[in-house]
């Protein structure tokens, strides 16, 4: 029974994974506000080495519209410039010799219905997510059938993982609905 609860364990932080991934990526679509996690992934050639910008750079937000960059190398303003505009944030970045300013603009009805797509497609992401993992600990469970556990326990163990797997997806529509409703607020 020990290794069935293992298998049980490893699904469940399996899952709490997907949902730590999803908050992230959805932490990088932005609702209108300004927010330094926006630029999170946005890498630069720094001395010949992929670098987060915020490895490069200190990053701020001075007010809700707007994020500051302020390079520790001047010579670094264009990597940067160049990964913003490269980036598919929309956004254009404004440098003054100290500091690259990026203005957030108030979202469309239109922006604000594509970046309520985007989140729809990482919550899909994240549902496929849980549902590999519960068939991934759900094969694992089935293998013991060959080292002697009783089928009984196997369904037991499979039925639990269902219903962790059905808190997850529940926890994921809850992620979405928040998620939406602070897109579509103007």
């Amino acid at each position: 029974m020990e290794e069935i609860e293992f298998y049980i364990d490893a699904t469940q932080e399996t899952m709490e994974g997907a949902i730590k991934h999803l908050n992230i990526e959805l932490s990088k679509i932005r609702a209108g506000k300004a927010s330094t996690s926006m630029l999170d992934g946005l890498m630069i050639d720094y001395y010949g080495m992929p670098t987060p910008i915020s490895g490069a750079a200190s990053i701020t937000t001075p007010d809700a519209r707007t994020i500051a960059i302020k390079p520790f190398e001047k010579g670094i303003f264009r990597e940067i410039e160049k990964s913003i505009r490269n980036s598919n944030l929309g956004l254009n970045p404004m440098n003054d010799g100290e500091t690259i300013r990026l203005a957030i603009p108030p979202l469309t009805e239109e922006r604000r219905r594509d970046l309520v797509k985007r989140v729809k497609q990482e919550i899909e992401v994240a549902k496929i997510n849980i549902r590999n993992a519960r068939q991934d600990g759900n094969n694992s469970i089935k293998k013991l059938k060959g080292e002697g556990v009783s089928e009984d326990a196997i369904k037991m163990a499979e039925d639990k993982i269902q219903k962790i797997t059905d808190g997850f997806v529940a926890k994921i529509e809850h992620i979405f609905v928040e998620k939406e409703k602070d897109i579509m607020v103007v």
